[in-house]
């Protein structure tokens, strides 16, 4: 089967289904901006600070375009992967995409404790949440395959639908086919 992407917002879930999802199907997981930072050799403030958001974007695009093509992973995208319209057609070009949506205040909620999102560091995170997901879902959707609201039901109950839901598509014969 070819590789399962897991794309939305910051504090969406996406590392922690992506985790579960990929151990269920047997699959191995790249979460992306810890394999940046493992290339790299930093984290990804430190890549903000020093190249800008333009830099980490195109290292993003890097490892996207290497990414995309192997099978048999979970990968779980940063959340602006969306933004760059190379990375969005590298995104249509074969994988199975699931946008994992979730609420300005469920993401808030995730995030708000968090140091390592550069693009939070402003006296108003909820608001630049609202703004990031305004700009974004639109990517979001033309990307994905499926949209699952990843805040409605719990970790364990979300995996087991959406390992049923590619197991299905799988015993059907042919991978995971895009939707029209």
């Amino acid at each position: 089967m070819r590789s399962v992407i897991l794309i939305g917002p910051m504090g969406a879930g996406k590392t922690t289904i992506g985790r579960a999802l990929a151990k269920d199907l047997r699959y191995r997981f790249v979460d992306a901006d810890h394999e940046l930072e493992q290339r790299c050799g930093v984290d990804i403030a430190y890549i903000f600070e020093k190249e800008g958001e333009a830099g980490f974007r195109e290292r993003e695009t890097e490892l996207l375009r290497e990414l995309v093509t192997t099978p048999d992973i979970v990968l779980a995208t940063g959340g602006g992967v969306v933004t760059r319209p190379e990375n969005r057609q590298l995104l249509r070009s074969g994988p199975y995409v699931i946008y994992l949506l979730a609420s300005v205040d469920q993401q808030f909620k995730r995030t708000r404790h968090s140091t390592h999102r550069p693009l939070l560091r402003t006296d108003d995170p909820r608001r630049r949440l609202n703004a990031l997901l305004s700009e974004r879902d639109p990517h979001y959707r033309e990307c994905s395959d499926l949209i699952v609201a990843s805040a409605t039901r719990s970790t364990r109950d979300l995996v087991r639908s959406l390992s049923t839901h590619l197991q299905r598509r799988l015993a059907q014969g042919a991978p995971p086919q895009k939707s029209a």
